[in-house]
């Protein structure tokens, strides 16, 4: 590169990265100027990087059916498959990394979003199924959280043999209950009056398993995921008509749900545009309408 008095001349054709560099030292009389265009180099080298590599590594749950499970690179779910589309459109080859859920969600951000594990693995370059909460970015201003693609929303999956209709807790009273262990949900349902179902709740490996408790009549309701419940049924091949999806407001958890979208680092705002630009597409076109249809899901709009 040669200059033109105070203007770059490129012998050849400039790469991006030539740009960038060129870009910082032309504000190099300004200290602001200076601030700025380095902020911007690094934005746009994160999104270079990820392309020059050729793969964008997504961080997804382990054991999260029907959004993420299964073993290693062969997993499948509507994670999975919102994964592959996104690397798809941005021309990129996936590459999963499956991960254990942390005691909380600052941990999961911290591990696989903006710093990696202790034990060596992560960070991602996005992770998906993230709450799309302001208390959540305001706690992890590490990461960027952004692009709600689905809305998760509790329901009570209930038998309709054994009860019909339910208007509020109270009516879950003398009836065998059943929960996934360590959930928000299993919590506000034990917790519900002071404990007066306390005794009734089953706990189980997941909210899967509890709706199929519910199926199998071990249980009269169960208190998870709506997506969960969809699940369990569709599995049991069992008719939808005899089960009941009643979404039931209880204190301590939203009664409308809440937003699922991704996080990426916080510096890294352009590959959170690109990701953001690919999902759009994939909206557009059906697509992820299609992941949740074909799993037999409802698509919640977030």
């Amino acid at each position: 590169m040669q200059t033109q008095g105070d203007r770059p001349i490129f012998l050849t054709e400039p790469t991006r990265r030539q740009w960038l560099k060129t870009a910082a030292w032309t504000c190099a009389g300004s200290a602001f100027g200076l601030g700025a265009s380095l902020v911007q180099a690094q934005e746009l080298f994160d999104l270079d990087k990820v392309r020059a590599g050729g793969l964008l590594k997504v961080a997804v749950y382990k054991d999260n059916a029907p959004y993420s499970d299964g073993k290693g690179q062969e997993m499948g779910g509507v994670d999975v498959a919102l994964a592959q589309a996104l690397a798809s459109e941005m021309g990129l080859k996936l590459s999963l990394l499956p991960f254990d859920a942390g005691e909380k969600m600052d941990d999961d951000l911290r591990n696989m979003v903006w710093k990696g594990h202790y034990l060596g693995y992560g960070p991602a370059d996005v992770m998906l199924h993230v709450p799309v909460d302001k208390f959540l970015m305001t706690e992890n201003r590490q990461s960027l959280i952004f692009a709600p693609y689905a809305r998760e929303v509790l329901v009570v999956f209930h038998a309709l043999d054994r009860l019909p209709a339910l208007q509020s807790g109270l009516d879950l009273q003398g009836l065998p209950l059943a929960a996934e262990r360590g959930s928000g949900a299993a919590s506000t349902l034990i917790g519900f009056g002071g404990g007066r179902l306390r005794a009734q709740v089953k706990m189980y490996h997941s909210g899967i398993d509890a709706a199929q408790a519910v199926i199998q009549g071990d249980a009269v309701a169960a208190y998870v995921s709506r997506a969960q419940a969809e699940t369990a049924l569709r599995a049991s091949a069992r008719p939808a008509a005899g089960f009941g999806l009643t979404q039931l407001t209880l204190p301590g958890l939203a009664d409308n749900g809440w937003p699922i979208g991704m996080a990426v680092k916080s510096s890294h705002k352009q590959l959170a545009q690109a990701l953001e630009g690919a999902l759009q597409k994939v909206r557009a076109d059906g697509r992820l309408l299609a992941m949740y249809r074909d799993r037999g899901l409802t698509l919640v709009a977030p």
